[in-house]
């Protein structure tokens, strides 16, 4: 394990638990363990811990208990709470006594608590060195001014190129820029529509730097990550003492963002008592914290996404139609990756630029035959998980090698006929005869194998429990030849 590796804390009087999760984030972070708080307060005064995650539910005392204790203690610690209990109270008191960065609920799934601890150490890095500036520049209002202006500039520009949108020549994301490039400019609501994953807070954010508001502030709520008393607070604030939990007054996200752009997502995900309020909203141009007698103006412009289809939410009751044409002034529709195939070679060259930077680890680009699989594949997960499979392949690779097509995930090869047998269509496809059938599945496991073992026929014989002999004439009835391994196109945007 790395020492530049960042370091997690994981409290849980569960020992199976405690080990599944040491065993999940061992590969992303240098882990300690501590199955009761005690044993974490004697970790914590001998080791530099970035991040805790803690079970909410101990003997000794509470996760929430014993973050606030650390708080006092340990205040620049990322603290994170684990449970199977989602209370809503339980999340608020949380957040504002103990000063929680995330509730997490189980059953968790691998990916997404990685993500959100990478995000919290992140979160960790950028305390410390807006401490250390302010400690060493001392900055007054001018200089501080001077820098966010600068920063805001670059953003703004970032998004003028091409809205920031990373596609190839004749893509069908030329319609979404060229919608952007016409609404941006007026101060209406648009509705953004795709799949997960397909980039809808990009668009959002290139919607927002090419407006007239785009030196204000942008900020993003997923409306499908909280309950509705907590959603409320954050959008809209609370007053201190409103509920228990609230030691303090709270600016909700729409005031924070007054004069900018809220981005609003998984805007299908609300209840519809949170409709009603949140209709109210728009209709008036005001807000009401939780717990206050007046309300607020505001001037903000909302974009909202979906992953849903609001118009037959609409006609099956569950959304609101008044809210849905309110939000819905403009509709954005982001079409799935897999009807942008020729966009995949420019994603993944970016993508993997991006990883290497991220990394610190270089290679010389992707062969062709894996472009080739890149391209073939569905991708439900869309660029997200187009970017999780260049990533994969960044890490299993040898440094300045070319990642070749072995370096892939089962289910990516798997999705993959050699190009000599795109021509035989009874085995591309389930159709035929039971034998048909059974040639179709034999192609794709013999191809799936070879590539994993880089053509190597003795090891992919050996893996199948066939003979050389009896592999060879498998390959020469089926016409599986080996395909060229090719350096990728370099990388360009349209």
């Amino acid at each position: 394990m790395s020492e530049s590796n960042a370091t997690i804390l994981v409290i849980d009087d569960e020992l199976r638990s405690l080990e599944t999760l040491e065993r999940t984030l061992s590969f992303d972070f240098t882990v300690f363990t501590a199955s009761s708080v005690s044993q974490a307060r004697e970790i914590l005064n001998e080791q530099w811990i970035q991040v805790i995650l803690c079970d909410q539910l101990m003997p000794e005392m509470t996760g929430v208990e014993f973050l606030q204790e650390v708080r006092e203690k340990w205040p620049e610690t990322i603290r994170i709470i684990i449970s199977g209990y989602t209370e809503a109270e339980d999340i608020i008191t949380g957040i504002n006594k103990a000063g929680i960065y995330q509730y997490i609920t189980k059953p968790w799934q691998p990916d997404k608590l990685i993500l959100t601890l990478q995000n919290a150490v992140q979160l960790f890095d950028l305390q410390r060195q807006n401490e250390l500036l302010a400690i060493e520049l001392k900055m007054t209002a001018d200089s501080a001014k001077r820098i966010m202006d600068s920063r805001r500039q670059k953003l703004k520009d970032a998004y003028q190129d091409d809205n920031g949108i990373i596609r190839a020549q004749n893509s069908p994301m030329d319609r979404v820029c060229d919608q952007i490039q016409q609404i941006a400019g007026y101060d209406v609501s648009v509705l953004l529509c795709g799949e997960s994953g397909t980039g809808k807070e990009l668009a959002a954010r290139a919607l927002h730097y090419n407006s007239l508001r785009w030196d204000k502030a942008f900020v993003v709520e997923n409306c499908g990550a909280l309950p509705d008393e907590l959603l409320e607070s954050e959008l809209f604030g609370h007053k201190k003492g409103a509920f228990t939990g609230a030691v303090n007054d709270h600016t909700g996200l729409f005031e924070r963002a007054d004069g900018g752009t809220v981005f609003l997502d998984e805007i299908g995900e609300v209840s519809q008592a949170f409709q009603v309020k949140l209709l109210r909203v728009l209709q008036e141009g005001e807000i009401r914290p939780v717990g206050a007698t007046r309300t607020r103006k505001i001037d903000v412009r909302v974009i909202a996404a979906t992953n849903r289809d609001l118009e037959q939410e609409v006609r099956e009751g569950r959304f609101r139609k008044d809210l849905y044409f309110r939000l819905a002034a403009m509709i954005i529709q982001l079409p799935p990756l897999h009807e942008r195939r020729n966009d995949i070679p420019v994603l993944a060259n970016y993508l993997l630029d991006q990883a290497m930077s991220n990394l610190g680890k270089k290679v010389s680009g992707i062969s062709q035959e894996a472009m080739n699989c890149l391209k073939a594949y569905h991708w439900s997960g869309n660029v997200r998980e187009l970017q999780n499979e260049v990533q994969r392949m960044l890490v299993m690779a040898r440094e300045g090698e070319m990642l070749g097509a072995e370096l892939l995930s089962p289910r990516v090869l798997m999705s993959v006929e050699p190009e000599e047998q795109q021509e035989m269509s009874l085995l591309n496809s389930f159709d035929g005869t039971l034998k048909e059938r059974i040639e179709n599945i034999e192609v794709k496991i013999l191809y799936e194998t070879l590539v994993r073992h880089r053509w190597n026929k003795t090891k992919a014989a050996e893996e199948l429990g066939l003979s050389r002999v009896g592999l060879r004439g498998k390959l020469e009835r089926y016409g599986l030849e080996k395909v060229e391994l090719l350096p990728a196109a370099e990388t360009s945007n349209a």
